[in-house]
């Protein structure tokens, strides 16, 4: 048996605004929101790439009253980043100084790391982390 990622959920307090930047800034494609009354649990699937059908990556974001919001320091375990391919270092280059502009934290880059990745890190939206890779 193979397996295969069908998405990565990010729980936020500001849902609008998760949906907004993702939106403006990686190009998602957003599904109607759902929402269960009973437990005010709202959330949307965010599709990125080729097609917003089967097979596009997908990004659920997700909110519900009362959640803990405990501080997110850049090393712990847990999961550290979502990492997305913007095709080239000069989409890399733009858009992290579009960030930069819009008054987003640089951690790092746009530079080309040990490993051979070009990349930059940002702290995108509630203390995430959002990496931006060819």
């Amino acid at each position: 048996m193979s397996a295969s990622i069908n998405h990565v959920a990010l729980y936020v307090n500001d849902l609008e605004a998760a949906k907004d930047f993702f939106v403006t800034y990686l190009g998602a494609v957003a599904n109607d929101e759902y929402h269960n009354p009973t437990t005010d649990f709202r959330s949307y699937f965010l599709s990125f790439g080729e097609g917003t059908h089967d097979g596009a990556a997908r990004l659920e974001i997700m909110t519900r009253p009362g959640m803990d919001d405990p501080a997110k320091p850049f090393a712990r375990t847990g999961y550290a980043h979502v990492a997305f391919s913007l095709g080239s270092p000069q989409a890399v280059d733009a858009l992290t100084a579009r960030l930069k502009a819009d008054g987003y934290e640089v951690l790092s880059g746009p530079r080309t790391t040990g490993d051979g990745y070009y990349e930059s890190c940002v702290v995108a939206l509630e203390g995430n982390q959002i990496e931006l890779t060819v």
